[in-house]
């Protein structure tokens, strides 16, 4: 990551639709050679921003300066910015290669002769493992080769910045996983910079250098993804994440939750009517019932597991009817057996939680 001025920078971006805002003053910097996720729900303005920053779009606020310019009221292809679509928007009626020498050929004027896109498509072609198949029509090849040529046709063109929307989104996992390690593996080489939009949180964390989490058009949180996975700064950021169970309570005194468990200390936040206190699923200690266990405690019935693979998910039953889930990792060793139907205790250490007061709410 570079300490020069950033590659890309957003001030103030607002898209509307209707009344309705898809954006709502985004604010971002993506540096050189930065891999930033930007992670959301379904309808968070993820493929909005993106299309503003190609250019598809044009903001009714705010400014999109690339490359130390304002390219707010530029056409997408003067910007040079890279997009890898969703669905690879491939010519179904063009070869592999053909494909990627497209946009040389056909870009400013045939400043790239034929020959010269032809060797600079085989070499990109080489970098994404598709040697041998540049003679093949794009309906002989596989889903994970697709993506493969429609990323080599973006990067031959050598843009500084590329948006990827969705672009593992239609492999199978193995597929998903060798993608992300050739995804950074080309970042490295190339020095190139990915804005990766993505609906899933393991995704999001294992690709980017930085997560930025969208909701409703805004950023809530960006940051590293241990410092957002650890320390969400929003409850909708702890629930995005999935891995956060959040108790609605009170705030009565700096220090203090009052919740359904009892009264138990907290990290230091501001006296609040409403507030949110939120344990780590995996932080979740599960015991044989004890009434008599000190706050903070739920007393709650086995439901169900969900076997992940690399970790076991319980869900519990609390008195009030609300799930509780916890989280056993297999790094641990086997996980326990429940009975369904039993009554269990469940206990934290109160030093893991996080508490959003009213002002917090996000």
């Amino acid at each position: 990551m570079s300490d020069a001025s950033p590659v890309l920078r957003l001030e103030g971006v607002v898209k509307r639709y209707g009344d309705v805002p898809a954006l709502d003053g985004v604010s971002l910097a993506v540096q050189g050679n930065e891999y930033v996720s930007l992670l959301g729900p379904s309808g968070s303005g993820k493929t909005t921003l993106l299309r503003v920053i190609a250019g598809f779009e044009v903001p009714d606020a705010g400014r999109v300066h690339f490359n130390g310019h304002d390219v707010t009221g530029q056409p997408p292809h003067e910007r040079g910015i890279g997009f890898v679509f969703q669905n690879f928007a491939l010519f179904p009626n063009m070869s592999v290669l053909q494909n990627v020498t497209y946009g040389l050929i056909n870009a400013d004027k045939g400043a790239v002769s034929p020959a010269e896109a032809e060797r600079r498509a085989l070499a990109m072609l080489e970098m994404v493992g598709l040697s041998g198949l540049e003679g093949r029509s794009t309906d002989q090849i596989s889903g994970g080769q697709k993506q493969r040529v429609a990323l080599a046709r973006t990067l031959v063109k050598g843009p500084k910045l590329v948006l990827l929307d969705e672009p593992l989104g239609a492999l199978d996992a193995n597929l998903r996983a060798r993608m992300r390690n050739e995804l950074r593996s080309i970042r490295q080489e190339l020095g190139v910079t990915f804005l990766h939009v993505t609906g899933s949180e393991t995704e999001a964390l294992a690709m980017g250098d930085r997560v930025a989490v969208l909701d409703r058009g805004r950023v809530l949180q960006i940051g590293a993804p241990d410092t957002v996975y650890h320390a969400p700064e929003t409850p909708n950021v702890a629930r995005f994440l999935n891995r956060y169970n959040l108790f609605a309570g009170t705030i009565p005194a700096q220090g203090q939750f009052a919740g359904p468990f009892g009264t138990v200390s907290t990290p230091p936040a501001r006296p609040a009517d409403e507030a949110l206190y939120g344990i780590r699923f995996d932080r979740m200690i599960v015991e044989p019932e004890n009434p008599a266990a000190p706050a903070p405690a739920l007393h709650a019935t086995f439901r169900a597991s969900e076997y992940l693979g690399s970790s076991v998910v319980s869900f519990f039953e609390g008195e009030d009817g609300r799930i509780v889930e916890t989280e056993h990792h297999m790094s641990m060793g086997a996980p326990p057996e429940f009975l369904t139907g039993q009554r269990y205790t469940l206990r934290w250490d109160p030093d893991h939680a996080i508490v959003f007061g009213q002002s917090a709410a996000g």
